[in-house]
This record gives C-alpha cells, structure tokens and sequence, in this order.
C-alpha cells in the first residue's frame, strides 16, 4: 500500500483543481462555437468576431465578482463582524489556532441563526473570513468550536476559498453567457429577416423552436459541465479541510462530534443561494437513499456527513 502524506495530498489536489479550473474557459468557449456550428453557415466568421467580445465581457464580470465577493456573501447571510470585546472566546480560539499554524488572523463574522453551521470566504489575506452562526456558539463546546474553526482555516490555508469562489463566478458567467445567447437569437428570428409575409410565419415560428431546443441544450451541457467540475473540487477539499481541522486542533473526535451536531440540525438554510451553501461545513440539505440519493450525492458539494464522521473517528 501506498502511503501519501498530508502536503503530497494538498498539492496533488491543487494540481487537479487549477487544471479542472483552467477547464472553464474552454467550456464557455466550446459551447459558443458549437451553438454558432449548429445555428449559423458562417459559423467560424461569426466566433472570430464574438471571441474578443465574449472575452471583454468575461473578464469584467469576473473583476467585478472576484473582488465583490466579500462584501456579498456577508449581504447574502446577513453576517455582522465580531470583534474581541463581542465575543472573547471565540475570538481567541481563532486567534491561537491562527498562531499555531503560523497565518494571518482572518475577519470573524457572525451570523444571527440559532441553529448550527460556518464557513469560510474570501481570496487574499485582507479578505479572508470565517462565519459562524450563534446557535453554533451556544451549542458547541471549546473542543468542538475549535475544531469547527480549524476546519475553516484548512480551507482557507490550502486556497479552497479562492479557488471555489473563482469556480463559482465561472458557472455564472457560462449562464449568463448562454442567455444572452439565447436572446440575441431570439430577437433575430422575431424581428429581423427581410420579409413579414403570412406564407412564411410557419417556418419561421418552427425556426424559433428548432434554435431555442439548440440553445438549451447547448446551454445544459456547458453548464452542467462546469457544474459537477465545481461539486468535485469542493467534496475532494472537504475531507482535507477535516483532516487539516483535525490536526490543527489536535482533537479529531471533537470535530467528529461538532460535525453530528451540525448535521443533526444545519443552519443558514434560509440564505436561499446554494452557490453560498456549497462554503458551509455542512450543507443544509438531508441526502436520501436509492435513486434520488444517488443524484444527491453526484450533485452535491459535500460528502457524506457519516463518512467524514468515520474517517475522524479512525483518524
């Protein structure tokens, strides 16, 4: 048997992660070209001229979320930031866990849910962050709290973070990307054309629905292409983030405990934006058997609670 430490692990799983991210682009792309091959004869003259302008637009979109993510994702959860004098205790669990493993201090913010869960969020040192709800304060012991709070700081130490919030813009780009698409075809076949002749709004009408069948399509595929990209990389980083929290705590049955509270009773259920979700420790949604457990698991961006559980318990 094979044995891999800790480190090879977390930079085999970057190496697999940025090469999976750098697939993004090429899906956006891809999707546009095989929209265009499909709908249009001038297909390659047609993404020449939409490429530089497809590109333009990505990446102001992009600029503006990477760097506006901070101060959604606290709007989103309706998160408030946590000094010191507002809560020592927790304060300083980040604080000494912090010190021991030699990073920066990250902002503490607080989310008013009586129920339990956290996570971390940002991309660089001045905007990195770790949230936590008040039932999660209230109803976890030191143990427990700090091994919640180790596990966020794994995250956020092996550049999950970053990397899932860059792969969350890219998705919404593609979406977006498809859309417009998808409207910009539409109002062509609506309102341009050189004739308005009754003899022709039979064959017109069924262009319209042969296109949108196209469009869609071609939209969910790219999107779910990047949608399962994105649920690999978390669900591989969350048994390294418990790992990590296991061993910056120096208690694995804690986590392993905090984690069964947790689960028992998620909170931030009510932040109805899954793409946030996806950061929590534990995703606020019950994983059933037979076919739809099946889905649940290829789909979500965590792995079995009871899994992870039993691996912090044999750790």
């Amino acid at each position: 048997m094979k044995y891999v430490g800790m480190h090879s692990l977390i930079q085999r799983n970057n190496t697999l992660s940025v090469l999976l991210l750098l697939g993004f682009p090429a899906i956006l792309l891809g999707a546009v070209y095989l929209f265009l091959a499909i709908t249009s004869p001038d297909a390659n003259d047609i993404f020449l001229k939409v490429l530089p302008w497809v590109l333009v637009a990505v990446g102001v979109w992009f600029a503006i979320a990477y760097f506006s993510n901070t101060s959604m994702i606290r709007h989103a959860v309706k998160a408030q930031p946590l000094a010191r004098r507002d809560n020592p205790r927790v304060y300083n669990i980040v604080e000494n866990l912090t010190m021991a493993c030699g990073m920066p201090m990250p902002d503490v913010n607080i989310v008013d849910d009586p129920q339990l869960n956290a996570f971390a969020s940002g991309i660089d040192d001045k905007t990195y962050t770790v949230t936590v709800t008040t039932g999660l304060l209230e109803r976890l012991n030191d143990d427990e709290l700090a091994g919640v709070i180790g596990h966020e700081l794994t995250h956020i130490r092996n550049k999950d973070t970053r990397l899932l919030i860059t792969s969350i813009v890219f998705v919404g780009i593609i979406s977006v990307v498809m859309a417009v698409l998808v409207r910009m075809l539409w109002n062509t076949f609506l309102f341009g054309g050189s004739s308005s002749r009754r003899s022709n709004s039979k064959d017109k009408g069924l262009g319209i629905v042969v296109v949108m069948l196209i469009a869609v399509v071609c939209a969910a595929i790219a999107y779910l292409f990047t949608m399962l990209t994105r649920f690999a990389i978390s669900r591989k980083r969350e048994f390294m983030a418990d790992a990590g929290g296991a061993e910056l705590c120096g208690n694995p049955l804690a986590l392993a405990s905090a984690l069964r509270k947790i689960s028992n009773d998620p909170g931030l259920a009510d932040v109805d934006r899954d793409d946030i979700a996806q950061m929590y420790i534990v995703h606020p949604q019950a994983l059933t058997g037979g076919v739809k457990g099946f889905f649940n698991k290829l789909f979500s961006t965590h792995p079995d609670t009871a899994e992870r559980i039993r691996l912090l318990e044999q750790y």
